[in-house]
């Protein structure tokens, strides 16, 4: 620039004292419009440039003497990143080509209008997140309008092409530069105008994944065999065509400052409580992190109890059970890029509740429910009691049960614990082995192990046949619990309670369940605690817990309204005509 500029004034000079012998090349030297331009765009990033650093140099002059400099520098650049583009679209290609490395993917395509070229413009995007076929449209159409304008012997301007393309579908004008990076990393066209400081983009992101199925870890027998996917917004299509209403509100939050990850927040607005809405819209802005690449980063992040075990937000991937939740008042989070949806508050009986529940008649749903209570405190104390029965307590033992366990024992070299751990870790073993099998081969490998393990284990006298029955008890009941976090959350309570059972017998239990059942109440879920409606009772609210009462008297609203004035009790749907008139009104 500064050789450039010398050459101009050396050219001036020669001119106003009319001499020729500086060796000044005129073929060197360009328009002084042209000049006169780029001096104007540099000026103006000088200008925005110094404003900056003078700001940022009187902010540092006012910080203590402890401040770290490296943070006012980031901030200086971080800054300077979110300045507007150049006029010139060079400029800004080459800026784009260096930020992002030169990558094989990134097509920049050099485009201009009418023979002249009084246009140019450049189409960027990442072809490897964009749809070809919405590309190959809009390529039509833009050919389609130069035809058009040729036609018309006519030369386009600025103002009718920024027009043309405010008029596309999906089509937006932006300015920043990393707001022209974020949308070419969304799988958005980027267009550049030579001589505008704007840019458009328009949306051509490629959908392109698993269709919609059936759930994996939540089949049913009866009911809706939908299933989320990877994808939001097909996620999103699946809840609103069950809720077509219009207070169904969602929102979108951009989080991770590298993966940049869409979180969408739904809920139904007069139905969930402001409060909650609010908490977990202050929580999910509140995130900084790297990336989000599942829901369980969320849930880890904004949950009220960080150490706790116990999960605090109920996921599915089944569109009906997340729309039940919404129309009881709760808050659902979708996350891009996995198909379960987190839905809070979450309370414990949720957990052991299924959307299944709702579509059989409400007695044979109250029996299935509360086998599934039954199977939570079997797998939660059914080994602990073995341990403590045999090990301290025999004498609670009718004679008969005693002498038989007795002789089962009597060649086992080791004590109740240290046989009721080696049994429960191999068949965490085996159920994990059985997980991250190949799905053909992996259940197979799971049944024939354990039988296997198990008379081999037994006729080897390492164990005794009493123990086998225990695990196999306390497996199938961990099967019985629909939600597999929950199921986690048991299966590390029940080697703590077996720890205490083996060294203080029922005593260790009891004291185990006593610290349990305070550290439960304990918990809250998006502020409202996680035993609700048992601790703290709400009246009515228990209709919907441990067995299920028919839908007519079943109260609708959030769980921390359930049972008080506000919500609205259900009426019986075949009634008298007198009745059904003035249930109509």
């Amino acid at each position: 620039m500064y050789n450039y500029i010398s050459k101009v004034i050396r050219y001036l000079n020669a001119n106003s004292h009319n001499n020729k012998a500086q060796n000044v090349n005129q073929a060197e030297v360009v328009l002084l419009s042209t000049l006169a331009k780029n001096l104007d765009n540099l000026v103006e990033h000088l200008g925005s440039i110094n404003a900056i650093i003078t700001r940022y140099l009187d902010m540092y002059l006012m910080l203590s003497t402890d401040s770290d400099p490296a943070n006012l520098l980031a901030d200086m650049g971080r800054n300077l990143a979110h300045q507007d583009i150049s006029m010139d679209i060079n400029e800004n290609i080459t800026r784009i080509k260096n930020t992002f490395g030169h990558n094989s993917d990134l097509d920049i395509r050099h485009s201009s209008f009418n023979d002249t070229k009084d246009i140019v413009y450049a189409s960027l995007y990442i072809g490897s997140l964009i749809d070809r076929g919405m590309l190959n449209d809009l390529s039509l159409a833009l050919i389609k309008f130069d035809q058009q304008c040729r036609d018309a012997k006519r030369s386009i301007t600025i103002d009718e092409l920024t027009g043309y393309f405010s008029g596309l579908t999906d089509s937006s004008e932006r300015s920043g530069y990393e707001t022209l990076c974020d949308d070419l990393l969304s799988g958005n066209t980027v267009f550049l105008i030579n001589g505008y400081s704007k840019f458009f983009t328009i949306a051509t992101p490629s959908y392109v994944g698993r269709s919609v199925e059936e759930p994996t870890s939540q089949t049913v027998i009866r009911g809706p065999k939908e299933g989320f996917t990877e994808k939001t917004i097909n996620n999103i299509l699946l809840i609103r065509k069950r809720i077509k209403h219009k207070d169904l509100r969602v929102e979108t939050l951009d989080i991770g400052s590298v993966t940049h990850t869409m979180v969408t927040l739904m809920y139904l607005h007069k139905t969930a409580p402001d409060k909650v809405v609010q908490e977990v819209r202050t929580r999910l802005g509140k995130i900084e992190i790297d990336g989000v690449l599942e829901g369980g980063y969320i849930e880890e992040l904004i949950k009220d109890d960080r150490y706790s075990i116990f999960p605090t937000f109920l996921s599915s991937e089944k569109p009906d059970s997340v729309s039940a939740a919404l129309l009881e008042g709760k808050v659902a989070i979708l996350v891009d890029g996995t198909p379960y949806v987190l839905t809070a508050p979450a309370l414990l009986v949720e957990f052991l509740q299924a959307s299944e529940d709702y579509y059989h008649h409400f007695i044979i749903s109250s029996m299935i429910r509360f086998t599934r209570f039954i199977a939570f405190f079997l797998t939660l104390l059914v080994p602990a009691v073995y341990v403590a029965v045999t090990s301290f307590h025999q004498e609670i033992l009718p004679t008969s049960l005693l002498v038989s366990i007795a002789s089962q024992r009597e060649g086992v070299p080791f004590p109740g614990l240290i046989e009721a751990l080696t049994m429960e870790f191999t068949f965490e073993i085996l159920r994990e082995a059985g997980i991250r099998m190949p799905r053909a081969i992996g259940p197979a490998i799971s049944i024939v192990g354990a039988l296997v393990i198990g008379q081999a284990a037994v006729e080897a006298g390492i164990i005794s046949a009493a123990m086998v029955i225990v695990v196999s008890i306390t497996a199938i009941s961990s099967f019985a619990i629909p939600n597999y976090e929950m199921s986690n959350a048991i299966r590390a309570v029940r080697f703590i309670l077996m720890f205490m059972a083996g060294v203080l017998g029922l005593y260790g239990v009891f004291m185990g369940l006593i610290i349990l059942t305070l550290q439960l109440c304990k918990i809250n879920s998006m502020g409202i605690p996680y035993m609700t409606p048992i601790a703290p009772r709400i009246k009515g609210g228990n209709k919907d817990t441990i067995f299920r009462f028919p839908l007519w008297q079943l109260k609708k609203g959030s769980p921390s309204r359930r049972g008080t004035h506000s919500s609205v009790k259900q009426q019986y749907p075949v009634v008298s005509k007198q009745k059904e008139e003035q249930v109509v009104r």
